[in-house]
């Protein structure tokens, strides 16, 4: 096994993990720093002063965090303010398997769908269960391959 595919196979872990721990984790309808504040029963007052800023930022800093509108800077500051640490992840829905497998067969069925139009141009058609095999042949090696253009559209 190559270092590449080592090394691969870790960050996989690390983003299955991921999915694992915080697949039921949602945001809160108030926001976090709002949702933060009220449970350290902190007035945005006193979280202005923490951070040396008016309350009225910190409203709006609150407004903004749920157009999705603030900063990871920010919104580090804002925990750290509450005495909270500011973490963020990408959750897949699914596992990074699926999920390359998936694409695979999207590009294995491009290809044999590309393929079986141009036969069809030349009276070659062949039969919907012979497609369904070769896309499942090609998204096998492509899995096995692994080639730089698998996400590339």
């Amino acid at each position: 096994m190559s270092v590449k595919t080592i090394i691969t196979r870790q960050y996989r872990e690390k983003l299955n993990q991921a999915a694992l721990k915080f697949q039921s984790f949602t945001l809160p309808s108030e926001g976090w720093i709002r949702t933060t504040r009220k449970a350290l029963d902190m007035s945005g007052a006193q979280l202005g002063r923490r951070l040396g800023k008016t309350r009225a930022l910190v409203s709006n800093t609150e407004k903004a965090e749920l157009d999705g509108g603030v900063t990871l800077k920010t919104m580090r500051s804002m925990a750290e303010a509450a005495n909270c640490r500011f973490v963020y992840a990408f959750v897949p829905e699914e596992s990074a398997e699926t999920i390359i497998r998936r694409r695979a067969r999207e590009k294995a069925k491009q290809r044999v769908m590309e393929a079986s139009s141009h036969m069809a141009l030349e009276q070659q058609t062949i039969s919907q269960s012979q497609i369904e095999f070769e896309i499942e042949r090609l998204a096998e090696n492509i899995l096995r391959e692994q080639p730089s253009c698998l996400w590339d559209d």
